[in-house]
């Protein structure tokens, strides 16, 4: 049986989640067509009703900890069959966004990633930063040497150099040349911890949340959530995020899929070719750039041409879409993705036609769009793949469909 709840609107949630996109949440007079018009809402308590409600009445802590804002999928079919515009899936795209911010930590940064008038700075510190290091690197690089050898001498059997690059090999264009491998390591590494780390205590909080709820709402009698069972949850819902089945299900919008895929394998394929180049390039002593004819270079050629695609019909989608709401937060990761991929091309492109410096600055906006997207991961509308993600497990760890 459910337990009592006392309701305690929250009418500066009402503003943040109408300032996030979902500015057509008044319209709604809780007819339920949205529900019954979702294909993919489980029949036991289905959304989004229950969150247009919630959120028409300012509801923050029933929304931000409720897991099945996470398994709307956006497709459209609820907005296009709302007799009175209301949006429900632009709506719980915005409450998505607040809870980002609520889960994140520093909530100042998650504020600022989603405040254009921050993107300056956003652009800016990672701007200059890279452009240290280049200095560094192309002025300084016989000081660096030394001060390399005398920490690290033979380390890993001599495989540890500063340079990375291809020395005594003339007309070889390498970016290890402009920003060294290692000041690119060094600023990744540990931001991709920190990014870890901040996941992971968000996931914990949100975890804690979305069982509560539950257990308040009567989904479930557990007392606390079996963390193993939710592994295996997790692992069985894998095959579904990369079948896009819940995509596929939707009417409106059933192109998404294609893009969303085209993304998401882009960045899976980036991922293998980033973890086996390091371990080329610090195992193995073989520093880049590759032969074209390296498999390792196919996928990276193959995945990067994916994500400017994929990208670019999503940004056209957008475009095209004049009743979907596209807030700034959509534009922001949608732009950082885009200019990544298209970067990484054409820096690329640009090696290989021997414009050297000209493929120096383009490494240089690659590593800004790269910054902005890993380092405000958590923050940004990129966590939402984390987040639905789990939720999913949730759902499945429940049995919840």
């Amino acid at each position: 049986m459910s337990e009592k709840y006392i309701a305690q609107p929250d009418l500066g949630f009402i503003a943040q989640v109408r300032g996030l996109g979902g500015e057509t949440l008044k319209k709604c007079f809780q007819c339920a067509t949205c529900s019954v018009a979702c294909p993919i809402a489980p029949e036991d308590s289905p959304f989004p009703r229950k969150e247009m409600i919630a959120a028409s009445w300012g509801l923050k802590d029933k929304l931000i900890g409720n897991g099945d804002i996470w398994l709307c999928h956006q497709c459209g079919d609820c907005t296009d069959l709302c007799p009175r515009g209301a949006a429900p899936g632009d709506v719980l795209s915005a409450v998505r966004s607040a809870a980002i911010t609520e889960y994140a930590t520093p909530k100042a940064l998650a504020k600022a990633v989603n405040d254009p008038k921050k993107l300056p700075f956003l652009i800016g510190i990672p701007a200059v930063w890279f452009a240290i290091l280049a200095f560094i690197t192309m002025n300084f690089g016989d000081t660096m040497t030394k001060i390399f050898n005398a920490l690290f001498g033979g380390g890993l059997g001599g495989r540890l150099n500063w340079s990375h690059a291809h020395e005594g090999v003339e007309h070889v264009i390498a970016h290890a040349n402009f920003v060294s491998t290692w000041f690119v390591d060094m600023t990744f590494i540990p931001t991709a911890g920190l990014v870890t780390i901040v996941f992971l205590l968000a996931l914990k909080r949100f975890i804690d949340d979305i069982h509560n709820n539950a257990v308040l709402e009567g989904k479930t009698d557990k007392t606390s959530v079996d963390y193993k069972a939710l592994v295996q949850a997790f692992f069985r819902v894998i095959p579904t995020v990369l079948k896009h089945e819940k995509f596929n299900e939707c009417e409106a919008n059933k192109e998404r899929a294609t893009p969303h895929m085209m993304v998401l394998y882009s960045f899976i394929g980036l991922f293998i070719v980033t973890a086996v180049c390091g371990m080329m390039l610090y195992l193995g002593n073989y520093p880049g750039p590759y032969p074209q004819l390296n498999p390792i270079k196919w996928l990276a050629n193959i995945a990067g041409v994916a994500l400017v695609i994929g990208s670019g019909i999503m940004i056209k989608n957008r475009l095209d879409n004049k009743d979907q709401v596209t807030a700034y937060k959509d534009w922001f990761i949608l732009g950082v993705v885009f200019i990544l991929g298209l970067t990484g091309l054409l820096t690329e492109m640009a090696r290989l036609a021997h414009l050297e410096y000209v493929s120096y600055f383009i490494y240089w906006v690659h590593l800004i769009a790269i910054f902005n997207l890993f380092a405000f991961l958590p923050f940004s509308k990129m966590a939402h793949l984390v987040y639905r993600l789990v939720a999913m497990s949730y759902a499945e760890y429940g049995n919840r469909r």
